[in-house]
């Protein structure tokens, strides 16, 4: 029997580095999402990931260092139902190859509450 090694939970700043630039290089190869943050978005990837680092590092381990507002941004955006379950899909998939734990699962849970709201945001107007 081959056993799956056993993955370290996210436990920290470095921890989170490695999510989300493992992530984002999955959303930049990706044929739906990666026309919406490098065509339309025009997304700066060097001023972008320190950002993300900070939101889920705030998410996750209550930091309180990001102070930005994400919804503005994203609600100018062409995306459908489509665009975000992609979004969880990669999101997900990049927690499991990494990481597993109690702050693996609620990074993944924070993701899917992330693009619901803000896919019920855009399908209202708000």
């Amino acid at each position: 029997m081959i056993m799956k090694p056993v993955l370290p939970d996210i436990s920290d700043e470095d921890s989170i580095k490695v999510l989300v630039d493992s992530f984002y290089r999955k959303v930049n190869a990706d044929d739906l999402l990666s026309p919406i943050f490098n065509d339309v978005a025009q997304v700066k990837w060097e001023e972008h990931l320190p950002i993300m680092y900070q939101f889920w590092s705030t998410l996750l381990f209550h930091t309180n260092a990001y102070k930005g507002r994400p919804w503005p941004k994203h609600a100018l955006l062409p995306v459908s139902a489509e665009h975000f379950a992609r979004w969880v899909l990669l999101f997900k998939k990049t927690v499991d190859e990494n990481f597993s734990g109690p702050k693996a699962n609620d990074a993944k849970n924070i993701a899917a509450s992330i693009a619901n709201t803000f896919q019920n945001r855009l399908h209202l107007g708000l």
